[in-house]
């Protein structure tokens, strides 16, 4: 299997999801790709004061989150799967986090809008795992936990698609989770998959509450890619070092919750050859439900089955 080497430039980066473009690497399943990113908002640097962004954005085709792509896999036909192993992610150096102001439906019941934006400036330190920042001349440190935000292939449609909402064959997803170890399972909706991913994350909370992580961009995202045929999914599961996850994706939280856990009872009876019934009366014992994000117009939600949570007697 060969490693690809992908030089952050200008032809390495894509704001969308589209067939429509030309492929950034054609690569076959098994395959595993390093790369750097910028931040979501195409900006890079050493800190958040000297941040800039290098490279220009094409008109509609780049209009989304700063993403890596597209990746081109041979193998990959629609109705497979997908699975992407993250081996290594390692922030840059800053990240940023804004809130206030802006009239997202949470800031307006929040009452959020009457207050000046504010942006959280984060010093990230990659060699203890630890970001700082101020706020009134006080100090808070939090422990990072780096992950992708987007990682997706454009649904089975002709045009550009929009980076900002996830989708059954991903996009943005922004589930915490899925750190360094982590095994995401997408439906492939497109032959060739033309899989993009961006959009780094040095911390989140459940929710990303103010429609912001710790945004950062990546020095290193380590990731292997391979096709898989004996899966088969309507939706994205995961395989976490925390547990095995799987998402819905919907306006309604509702309607997300239901795609959840409909996701989660498959995969119960997959591993433990229980029926829907069994798994969910099982499962309301073991099986968290959480929400993923509440920012991105399809809100999320994932459920979450812990490893070793069954305990076998000797």
């Amino acid at each position: 299997m060969t490693v690809h080497e992908i030089e952050l430039a200008q032809g390495s980066l894509i704001g969308s999801f589209t067939t429509e473009v030309t492929p950034l690497l054609t690569i076959e399943s098994g395959d595993s790709i390093r790369f750097q990113t910028l931040d979501a908002g195409w900006g890079t640097g050493t800190s958040n004061q000297d941040r800039y962004k290098p490279f220009s954005r094409r008109q509609d085709i780049d209009s989304g989150h700063a993403l890596i792509g597209p990746l081109f896999i041979k193998e990959a036909k629609k109705g497979m799967t997908l699975e992407i192993r993250f081996n290594d992610i390692i922030p840059g150096s800053y990240g940023f986090t804004a809130a206030g102001q802006y009239p997202n439906w949470q800031n307006q019941k929040l009452k959020l809008t009457e207050y000046k934006e504010i942006s959280l400036d984060w010093k990230l330190d990659k060699e203890c795992m630890r970001g700082t920042c101020l706020i009134n001349d006080k100090s808070f440190t939090v422990e990072l936990q780096p992950f992708m935000g987007v990682i997706g292939m454009p649904p089975d449609s002709l045009g550009i698609h929009s980076t900002f909402p996830p989708r059954a064959c991903g996009g943005n997803i922004d589930c915490k989770e899925l750190v360094k170890g982590s095994t995401l399972y997408l439906p492939i909706s497109v032959d060739g998959g033309y899989l993009s991913i961006g959009d780094g994350h040095a911390r989140q909370g459940d929710g990303e509450i103010s429609c912001q992580a710790i945004e950062s961009p990546m020095d290193l995202v380590d990731v292997t890619i391979t096709v898989k045929e004996d899966i088969v999914l309507t939706n994205p599961r995961a395989n976490t070092p925390s547990g095995w996850i799987t998402f819905g994706f919907h306006e309604d939280l509702n309607e997300a919750t239901v795609e959840a856990l409909d996701g989660m009872l498959d995969l119960m009876g997959e591993l433990y050859g229980l029926n829907r019934v069994e798994a969910i009366a099982l499962g309301s014992s073991v099986v968290d439900l959480k929400i993923t994000q509440i920012v991105n117009g399809i809100k999320g939600v994932h459920a979450c089955l812990p490893h070793g949570v069954f305990k076998s007697l000797i």
